[in-house]
């Protein structure tokens, strides 16, 4: 199966390895470089710079440097440079989608998915930069005028994943580009490739030196001790809980301003009246894309009990026209996992439900897969024990786990019964039941008889252990405003 072309070296030869601090492209301290991995075969895709403790310090001071006079930036060029950047991207997704594709393992279907959904982004928020307003009122008290006025929070610093390359950046850029702030970005040390080319097109698009600093590292800890900087006024972070409430706590010692995506434990729940065709259809746009890789795909498939035959039959159909294989090769419709890591999680969260006695079907992978490649079979798993660790735990593959409930009551309560609160996914042709369901799931989002539910208009996020704050939508440009209140005498 094809791993590599001329098409694809070519390109990531010609992609920027460096550190991107004040508008240009730098070796690391001490030439320090980290590998980028193809999932698909394990070979090496480039080195690139892998950033020190300093030169994450130098990416911060660039950005400091910067804050100043990017705040007072008219809010239209601001707009005009954020526009530029999505037509470039727009001009050059088939080019993005291989460089994602490759990275990250994924198979360019879906990566041609985000490359469009990334620009998105630059669009939205090209129009929002000048949509920024304030109040003004008088005081009920009738002695002072009150201005309310919006100004940016200051200098950023950004964590983002490895599972969504253009678009994790792309909700925490453009809108902080929008309201005036600066930014430095940590990319993950696995799918830094996409977040340097983005930088590339900013520069293209018109962005001042010194607005955006990438730092890819092989050190998180380098990288998180910026935190502890008082000129640093917000951090975003999208990863995981446990990393998140770390960060979170060390920026508490500064106050501040934090919005973080965290785990997912998202269910699916299918009521007996739902149309089950819609349902499963909707498992593969909820569930397969990324290779299941995404942090609001259905954790928990709970189904009501009378229809779980036939929804699984519905659903394994489906799945069995999936062709794994390399992202780059243009006949697989999902590829490998992030790496050999992830897919002995995945593992060993099916082993465990299985040896508690769990039903699995599927789970073989085809002959004459690259040997070295990080690959995982769709794999559903039925009558799963209570005390089974898939139940409390993200999977991260292509694994549909079902359980049953008998009740309305019964299935809120199975769907409530976790920390976290990221998406759920609702079906039934009933409206009242359909929204009893989803008002009653505490998630930040709902879909309701459909498996695609991100959106850049609208706002991103989850309650509990799965984060706080908004990204994307006319909520996410607050993230990066500060209110400020004015009182003049009447």
């Amino acid at each position: 199966m094809t791993t590599t072309s001329p098409q694809l070296t070519e390109l990531i030869d010609s992609l920027p390895t460096g550190l991107f601090i004040d508008g240009q492209f730098h070796d690391a301290e001490g030439g320090k470089t980290l590998d980028v991995i193809n999932p698909s075969d394990g070979s090496v895709l480039a080195k690139i710079a892998a950033g020190s403790a300093a030169d994450a310090r130098r990416g911060l001071d660039s950005i400091v440097k910067a804050q100043k006079k990017w705040a007072k930036t008219p809010a239209r060029e601001r707009s005009e440079i954020l526009r530029k950047a999505f037509e470039i991207l727009v001009e050059r997704s088939e080019a993005l989608a291989l460089i994602m594709s490759a990275e990250l393992g994924r198979a360019l279907p879906d990566s041609r998915g985000e490359a469009a959904y990334g620009a998105e982004f630059f669009r939205w928020f090209a129009e929002e930069a000048v949509r920024i307003s304030g109040d003004y009122r008088h005081s009920p008290s009738g002695n002072a005028r009150m201005i309310v006025h919006h100004q940016p929070v200051g200098p950023v610093v950004a964590i983002t994943p490895w599972n969504f390359p253009l678009a994790m950046g792309a909700r925490k850029i453009a809108p902080a580009i929008a309201a005036g702030c600066t930014i430095i970005v940590k990319p993950a040390s696995k799918t830094p490739l996409t977040m340097l080319y983005l930088a590339q097109v900013l520069k293209e698009a018109g962005l001042p030196d010194g607005v955006l600093a990438v730092v890819p590292t092989a050190s998180a800890r380098d990288f998180s001790a910026l935190l502890d900087d008082p000129r640093v006024r917000k951090l975003t972070f999208t990863g995981s809980t446990e990393v998140g409430q770390m960060l979170a706590a060390q920026a508490a010692q500064h106050s501040l301003n934090v919005s973080l995506e965290l785990g997912g434990n998202a269910p699916y729940v299918v009521m007996a009246d739902a149309d089950l065709d819609v349902a499963a259809d909707a498992v593969v746009a909820a569930k397969m894309r990324g290779a299941g890789q995404v942090c609001i795909a259905p954790n928990r498939f709970l189904v009501e009990e009378n229809v779980k035959d036939e929804f699984l039959a519905k659903v394994e159909e489906r799945l069995q026209k999936f062709v794994v294989g390399p992202g780059t090769d243009p006949k697989s419709t999902y590829g490998p996992l992030s790496g050999d890591d992830q897919v002995e999680t995945v593992r060993e969260l099916v082993d465990d439900a299985v040896v508690l006695g769990a039903t699995k079907s599927m789970g073989q992978l085809p002959d004459g897969l690259p040997a070295q490649g990080s690959y995982y079979p769709i794999t559903i798993l039925s009558d799963i024990p209570a005390e089974a660790k898939i139940h409390s735990t993200e999977i991260f593959g292509p694994v549909i786990a079902v359980s049953t409930f008998s009740t309305v009551k019964e299935a809120l309560e199975i769907a409530n019964d976790t920390p976290f609160g990221l998406a759920a996914y609702v079906f039934s042709e009933n409206l009242s039941t359909a929204l009893e369901l989803a008002e009653g799931i505490e998630a930040g989002m709902v879909a309701v008889n459909k498996g695609a539910l991100s959106d850049p208009a609208a706002p991103f996020g989850g309650v509990k252990e799965s984060g706080n704050g908004r990204e994307g939508g006319f909520e996410g440009i607050e993230e990066y405003l500060e209110t400020k209140f004015i009182s003049l005498p009447l």
